[in-house]
This record gives C-alpha cells, sequence and structure tokens, in this order.
C-alpha cells in the first residue's frame, strides 16, 4: 500500500522508504540517425516495486529495455544500478551487476533439456576453474551438483521441476515463457525485467503469471520492471505504472492515478474524455 504522496514524486513502497533505489535513469535518450527513439526518459524503481512500462505500439518500451541492458548504448543521460553508473558496461556486465530479462519472442535454446537451460542462467555462479572442468576434478562435479540443485529449486517455483530433462522446444507456449523468467532468475538479479510476459496466454495462464509474479518479488526480495500490453495484469500486480508515448515519459503513478490521467486517455484513447480501463 503506497503512502500519501506527491503525485509528481517517484513511487517508493512503504516497505523501501528507507532504501536507496535499485534503478535509475536520468535524461536517457538514445538516437538512431536523425531519428529520435528515446529521449529525456527519467524513472526510478525500489528495490522490491513491481513496475509496469505501459504505452502504445512504437512508443519505444522495449528500446528502453535494450538501453537499460547494454545492447543500446544511450545517446545522452546515465543510468545507475544499484548506485552504481552502468555507463561503461556492456550487456554480460550488466547481467553479472544485476539486471536480467526476457524478450518478446522467446529465446530459448530449444534442442537443450529444461534443466540446462536453466544452468545456462547458473553460470554467474558456477565455482571452478577452467581446467577442473577439462580434467573433471571433484570440485568441478561438486559445483555441477550444487547447480543442478538449485535449478531444480528455481523450476519449483512454476512447479516445472517435473519437466527438467524435456526439451524445452517441446514444452507448450505458456510454460517456454515461465522457463524464460526462470532462467532469467538464475542469474541472480536486482532487477528482473519482463517484456511482455503475458503474451500469447491465455486468461488462466495469466492469473497464474500474476501470483508468480508476486511469489518472485516475495521470496527474492527484488525489483520486477515489466511491459505489458494486458491492462488486467499490469492493473493487477503493479505498484506502479509509468506510461511512455513517443519515446517520452508522459505519466508515472499508481494503477489509479495512471487510469485517470488525462495524458495517458489521450496517448491511448486519442480524447480527453472518459477513462482509461484496465
Amino acid at each position: 500500500m503506497a503512502s500519501k504522496r506527491d503525485p509528481r514524486a517517484p513511487f517508493i513502497p512503504d516497505r523501501d522508504l528507507d532504501k536507496r533505489p535499485v534503478l535509475e535513469c536520468k535524461g536517457l535518450g538514445i538516437d538512431f540517425g536523425g531519428l529520435t527513439a528515446v529521449d529525456d526518459f527519467n524513472i526510478s524503481i525500489a528495490p522490491t516495486e513491481i513496475c509496469g512500462l505501459i504505452g502504445p505500439n512504437g512508443a519505444g518500451k522495449t528500446t528502453i529495455f535494450n538501453l537499460l541492458t547494454k545492447v543500446y548504448q544511450p545517446t545522452r543521460g546515465s543510468m545507475y544500478l544499484e548506485g552504481k553508473d552502468t555507463k561503461n558496461m556492456n550487456t554480460i556486465q550488466a547481467n553479472k551487476a544485476g539486471l536480467a530479462r526476457t524478450f518478446q519472442n522467446i529465446r530459448l535454446f530449444k534442442e537443450m533439456t529444461v534443466a540446462e537451460n536453466v544452468l545456462v542462467g547458473l553460470h554467474n555462479e558456477m565455482d571452478y576453474r577452467l581446467g577442473g572442468a577439462v580434467l573433471r576434478l571433484p570440485g568441478y562435479w561438486r559445483a555441477e551438483r550444487i547447480a543442478r540443485e538449485r535449478a531444480l529449486e528455481l523450476l519449483s517455483i512454476f512447479d516445472m521441476q517435473d519437466m527438467a530433462e524435456h526439451k524445452a522446444g517441446s514444452l507448450p507456449y505458456g510454460s517456454q515463457r515461465r522457463l524464460e523468467i526462470v532462467r532469467a532468475l538464475a542469474t541472480n538479479p536486482a532487477v528482473l525485467l519482463l517484456d511482455e510476459p503475458a503474451a500469447g496466454m491465455n486468461p488462466a495462464e495469466t492469473e497464474d503469471l500474476m501470483l508468480n509474479i508476486k511469489k518472485i518479488q516475495e521470496t527474492f526480495q527484488i525489483a520486477v520492471f515489466l511491459i505489458e500490453h494486458d491492462m488486467h495484469l499490469v492493473m493487477g500486480i503493479c505498484e506502479a505504472v509509468g506510461v511512455l508515448n513517443y519515446g517520452k515519459m508522459i505519466a508515472k503513478g499508481t494503477p489509479a492515478e495512471i487510469q485517470r490521467d488525462p495524458k495517458v486517455i489521450e496517448a491511448y484513447l486519442g480524447t480527453g474524455g472518459g477513462e482509461a480501463r484496465a
């Protein structure tokens, strides 16, 4: 439950009031040639906040995620992760620093097993040297055993442990979506970025996803930042919602505030009347 606050100020859940933001963007922007894709993007996300980013198609939402994860380097502005400037980081360094993501289009290793996909995500935690792996020394097998136990533990969050030896590509669509989230969690993130996690899911799967996002936030005590077009999910699970339009953030507030905001209604409906619908 949010405290009474100035709606222009960053949203901070009560439980995070005494903590610094886990993710901050200040004046972030990127140009592609003469085209400005994102401009003056500012956001502050608390350490255990569930935050949504919405906006019309083409607003720049996925470009924001690509900037955060260093797929793109910003033309201007700055980004701080747990207080550390990410300016000189590449994608791998950003992941090791605490940013993990899923994608609009599922990117699993489909010929590998479910467990093997999660083990790929656990590479940050694997503790053995190359020589030990080549020679199959005891330290290698110990690290492998610990990693596999951890992979099964993570899969159990989504009740997927019994699928561990199935090929990832053989799973139903919804299960592949869940597996991609588990693999991202395996990198031990401080911020989990979910790019349209409910895409292609039926209503029952979406309800399960909402419960699991909340379970992830509570179990791992991390922030979740998601892009989603399903307004039922966004308004039902997010504590704060940011709205992007033409590459600019036009509003951020609680779901109730966003649904009443005239700028948001204008962006979605092209009219100053009515109310945005969840």
